[in-house]
């Protein structure tokens, strides 16, 4: 066998500083010119850095432990590879790359069935998958990969490394250096989860890492407008154009119960009238239940608002809306104006119309929960807050009934 030809350079990627302002190491393997390069998880200032040594300049202790670890990490290679050749291995830079990275070629990577798990899901958008769900897998696939660097110092992991250990790591990251809340976090394990139940049901993972893992959610208690509060955002009228746009497609929710996707995608074939009143007759994009909701006049009157709009016009729907982090965005800002001291989202303006808007006004649970397009009234049940005025009212029936009750 003929003996390969064998190199390695340590030098920084000038173009891809990091959020301290350093630049990071790389690692590059050469073997019959044949390259093949990683990260060592270290960083350095660029007037620090000897790109023609391949070192770090100066004699400061910062630069010499830099120097130490980049000697180690040297020798490893050069140990790893003298362990390739010894047993009649065709070396090449990738073979040396996973070698020293512990990465076993016939061995699969969790990042490996992640990324074809994700890329399968992206062909199934609009078929099985939604756009957010991709978007929330691909989003996970990152949190996992940072995780890995963090934690671990290497670009990827077999499975068989992945324990419970890196569940709970895992969680802990996300928690602390990527500052997710609780559910946040759980929803993000809850997606990691099915990665290893693909790995296990196909036999390419021994342990079940999630095992004796229990996931839960903490109720939230989302806000939403008030009867006040509804009318103060209605009577508000802003002359910057994109304001009044998201002030009145959010309105429109609040009296229709919609999601914003399914606000987003609302076209006039969606509606129908019945009895001489118009109807939203849609399946929602999120469960595929239908929604029935009669409208009322105000959603019917921001509707025809809309009509000669051209965007409306031009793309055949019923409202020019925005990005959702867009919308989101202007409504925080709409409410500081209005004088609302809520968080305000798309999604409140479905909890209003669940609670303010129908509850309050002794309209049904199970009607609102067909109207929301649930598929079950214990669906409704976590938007539907009973406001006090509609215990107030209830309690009317009662009131001076216990009033001439002696207690002894």
């Amino acid at each position: 066998m003929t003996r390969a030809t064998f190199n390695v350079l340590f030098y920084i990627k000038r173009t891809k500083k990091l959020r301290d302002g350093t630049s990071p190491i790389y690692a590059r393997i050469s073997v019959n010119g044949k390259r093949a390069e990683f990260a060592l998880q270290r960083s350095i200032e660029i007037n620090e850095w000897d790109n023609r040594r391949g070192y770090a300049s100066g004699h400061s202790k910062r630069s010499r432990q830099l120097n130490s670890y980049i000697d180690f990490v040297k020798g490893k290679l050069h140990q790893h590879r003298i362990y390739l050749e010894e047993r009649g291995k065709q070396l090449t830079a990738p073979l040396l790359k996973n070698a020293y990275l512990g990465i076993d070629k016939d061995e699969k990577s969790i990042l490996s069935v992640f990324r074809d798990h994700n890329e399968r899901c992206k062909s199934l958008i609009n078929i099985d998958f939604a756009p957010g769900t991709y978007e929330r897998y691909n989003t996970c696939y990152l949190h996992v990969e940072r995780f890995i660097r963090f934690r671990y110092r290497k670009s990827d992991m077999v499975l068989n490394e992945i324990k419970p250990t890196f569940v709970k790591d895992f969680e802990f990251y996300l928690k602390t250096e990527r500052k997710c809340a609780h559910n946040t976090a759980t929803k993000y394990l809850k997606n990691f989860k099915k990665i290893t139940r693909i790995a296990l049901t196909n036999g390419w993972m021994k342990e079940d890492p999630f095992r004796n893992m229990k996931f839960h959610l903490d109720e939230v208690d989302m806000d939403f407008l008030n009867e006040e509060e509804l009318n103060t955002m209605m009577q508000k009228k802003f002359d910057i154009e994109r304001l009044q746009q998201v002030k009145d497609v959010y309105l429109f929710c609040c009296f229709t119960g919609l999601a914003f996707v399914d606000v987003k995608s609302l076209v006039y074939s969606d509606i129908v009238t019945i009895n001489d009143k118009q109807w939203i007759k849609k399946k929602r994009h999120k469960t595929k239940n239908w929604c029935n909701i009669p409208l009322l006049e105000p959603a019917v009157h921001l509707m025809n608002k809309y009509r000669s709009h051209p965007v409306c016009q031009k793309k055949g729907v019923v409202f020019p809306v925005m990005s959702n982090q867009k919308m989101n965005a202007y409504l925080k800002e709409i409410a500081d104006l209005c004088g609302i001291k809520k968080h305000l989202s798309t999604h409140t303006a479905r909890h209003t119309f669940a609670t303010t808007v129908t509850l309050a006004n002794q309209i049904s649970i199970e009607v609102v929960s067909k109207m929301l397009g649930h598929s079950s009234i214990n669906m409704t049940k976590k938007y539907a807050r009973v406001v006090d005025d509609l215990i107030s009212r209830d309690m009317q029936k009662i009131y001076g009934k216990y009033d001439a009750v002696q207690i002894n």
